[in-house]
């Protein structure tokens, strides 16, 4: 449960570090956008450089678009990290009694292996004083340690069965309560991921369709309407003008500017 904690914080930082890359991405886009304003404005190719500035422009507000919406997506994991807070101090109140089955199951392990090792060594000591021909007294003597390491024993046996059955039993829900709980996580981390993912689809879509616009664009700046565009910022109108006779020739003069 706390590695699922981290691995919330780690996905907050990533889409944090993308909003990052994207919003130095859309900055430097903009002033690309306004340098384009910038170049020379004279002869046939000066429009052209607007369309660089519109589209451009454009790309700048695709990825601005993104950022906003990856910073939602951060609110909405650092929300889910909260929850992750929450249900892990609960969850670590609903297994409290397992937490004192473990050490139940640990104290009455290692006193069982004890009362065994005495037992043992009870049991042997009254059959080396039976082959070794001791008094009867010190025979009845070990026998009543044995008997009472073998009661211990037997006690130990019985206490360690039950408490292994009520540690097997709380083992067993908490490891399911455990397994919900990882399976949640990782089916909300699959969502917001997915939510990243679709975020990011719809942008490159938007980035998409701006490139498209540019082409177009391109493909209808013909060489004949930049040449065009540019002889009528530069005339003088499209009429031709009045004959003017000189006194002294006897062919007709007008006047016109040419760029």
């Amino acid at each position: 449960m706390k590695h699922g904690h981290l691995s919330t914080k780690d996905l907050a930082d990533f889409i944090r570090e993308r909003a990052t890359i994207e919003e130095t991405y859309s900055r430097s886009m903009t002033k690309l956008a306004k340098s384009a304003s910038n170049y020379t404005q004279l002869g046939t190719f000066a429009p052209v450089w607007d369309v660089f500035k519109t589209s451009t422009e454009k790309l700048a507000s695709c990825h601005l678009d993104l950022v906003r919406r990856l910073q939602e997506l951060i609110k909405e994991v650092h929300k889910y990290g909260d929850e992750q807070i929450k249900a892990y101090k609960k969850t670590k109140e609903d297994v409290s009694g397992t937490l004192e089955a473990v050490q139940s199951i640990q104290s009455i392990t290692q006193a069982l292996q004890k009362s065994k090792e005495n037992y043992n060594a009870k049991c042997m000591e009254q059959e080396r004083l039976k082959k070794e021909g001791a008094t009867q007294r010190e025979i009845e003597k070990a026998a009543v340690k044995s008997k009472k390491a073998t009661d211990t024993y037997k006690l130990y046996v019985e206490k360690y069965a039950a408490f292994k059955s009520d540690f097997e039993l709380k083992m067993t829900e908490t490891a399911q309560k455990f397994q919900d709980i990882e399976e949640m996580h990782l089916l909300r981390m699959k969502e917001i991921i997915q939510s990243l993912s679709n975020t990011i689809k719809e942008i490159h879509l938007q980035i998409g369709e701006v490139h498209e616009e540019f082409i177009n664009n391109m493909t209808n700046t013909t060489v004949e309407s930049l040449i065009q565009k540019f002889a009528e910022s530069k005339g003088t109108g499209k009429e031709r003008p009045d004959y003017i006779w000189n006194d002294f020739c006897t062919f007709p003069m007008y006047f016109s500017i040419f760029p």
